[in-house]
């Protein structure tokens, strides 16, 4: 099945796995009175980079550039369908020959197609992930000062599907993203970054993952080979 043509371009960097280290994104960044109980807050970095001016930026510069890649590969998966349809259709009237040589036209343009998603797939993962190197780390530096200033002796990054953290009470993932726009010296849009969303973690007893639903592939699914037509 094809993706939808065209999404809203701050969607296209959803799911990309943000490389971090370990969960705990600052630890003892602030002084605190001793004895007095450590501030510790959560945020989302996946969906605050998405958030950010930055990040829309680059999405839709991916989105563009991609473009072309995606309509080759939807045009080659329509003359696929058409191929089966007539396979499908013509079958009865085929001679034997006839429908050996279009399964096989059938399954050589598969294989075709599926080497073409997975080298656009991985050339897309690879363009990706160098966006969010680049602005993750302009993020980590937004985080540390502010976590700095405000005294927390803890920032966990919530983002991953296996995150631990069942409950905390400062989710600092829109303020961080509005730190993040007023401090990013590349952009000059006067557009409003999306509100990042909460990145609250999951209740207790959700499944992994279940609060951080991941979009469909860049590319088209590998199609499966054509099934021999009926006697």
């Amino acid at each position: 099945m094809l993706v939808s043509k065209k999404r809203k371009e701050s969607n296209h960097l959803r799911n990309i796995v943000l490389t971090v280290p370990a969960l705990m994104l600052c630890a003892a960044c602030g002084a605190y009175a001793q004895g007095a109980p450590a501030k510790i807050g959560i945020i989302n970095i996946q969906a605050a980079i998405q958030a950010t001016k930055d990040g829309q930026k680059a999405a839709a510069e991916l989105s563009g550039k991609f473009n072309p890649t995606r309509s080759r590969l939807e045009k080659k998966q329509q003359e696929i369908e058409g191929d089966k349809a007539r396979l499908n259709a013509g079958a009865n009237a085929m001679s034997a020959d006839q429908k050996e040589k279009l399964m096989r036209d059938i399954d050589q343009k598969t294989k075709a197609l599926n080497r073409d998603a997975e080298d656009a797939q991985a050339e897309v993962d690879q363009e990706t992930g160098k966006i969010m190197q680049e602005l993750g780390g302009r993020m980590m530096a937004v985080i540390n000062k502010y976590a700095k200033d405000k005294g927390y002796a803890l920032v966990l990054d919530v983002s991953s599907q296996q995150s631990p953290v069942l409950y905390a009470p400062d989710d600092l993932t829109e303020e961080i993203v509005k730190l993040y726009d007023a401090n990013s010296p590349g952009m000059t849009s006067s557009a409003p970054a999306s509100k990042a969303p909460a990145a609250s973690a999951p209740a207790a007893g959700t499944p992994p993952g279940a609060s951080t639903p991941r979009p469909p592939a860049a590319t088209p699914s590998p199609v499966k080979k054509a099934p021999a037509p009926k006697q």
